[in-house]
């Protein structure tokens, strides 16, 4: 099965690349595409953290109209409440972020109908951002966060973009 409860009580899901899919398809029949903004957070600086900017590059090339947090542009630690002032009110936010997990959840991904806790397994403490989010497993914990997010393989990044982005696009039916 796509999807996993993690945990009792828990708003976060367990999901591979199908149930992303269906998480997509979970928030467009709750909202309108034109509403949508998703707010993908890291830094192209970092492999692990480069996940949200890649995401955002490749949502833009799906056709999504309102992207933050792209390559050219990205929206990180730095400039995260200057960018989160950019979002119109009335808009819905899916906001994406890599993260550190257990071994067991790398290649995975935390659908949350919930706000994102950007940079928590760094240690950083930003504000909760978005409606929905969505956590990539890019790499597992460990004593050195930023070590981790410094060596985690480009390829699984990139790859956990692609599919979050395609997913994104299927589940809002940018494919059909």
């Amino acid at each position: 099965m796509a999807i996993r409860e993690q945990g009792q009580g828990s708003g976060k899901r367990k999901v591979d690349a199908e149930g992303l899919t269906a998480f997509f398809r979970e928030i467009e029949g709750l909202h309108k595409p034109e509403e949508i903004t998703f707010l993908c957070v890291g830094t192209d600086r970092s492999t692990g953290d480069s996940l949200g900017p890649l995401t955002g590059t490749r949502l833009l090339e799906y056709g999504f109209p309102h992207v933050i947090g792209t390559l050219p542009f990205p929206c990180d630690a730095d400039n995260l409440t200057k960018r989160m002032a950019e979002i119109p009110s009335a808009h819905i936010v899916i906001a994406v972020d890599a993260c550190l997990g257990p071994h067991a959840a790398v290649g995975y991904y935390y659908a949350s109908m919930e706000p994102l806790h950007p940079a928590k397994s760094v240690g950083l403490a930003l504000p909760a951002v978005g409606h929905y989010s969505l956590a990539a497993v890019v790499d597992a914990s460990g004593p050195k966060p930023y070590r981790t997010l410094q060596t985690t393989p480009l390829h699984r990044v990139i790859g956990m973009a692609g599919t979050i982005a395609a997913a994104a696009a299927e589940g809002f039916g940018l494919l059909r």
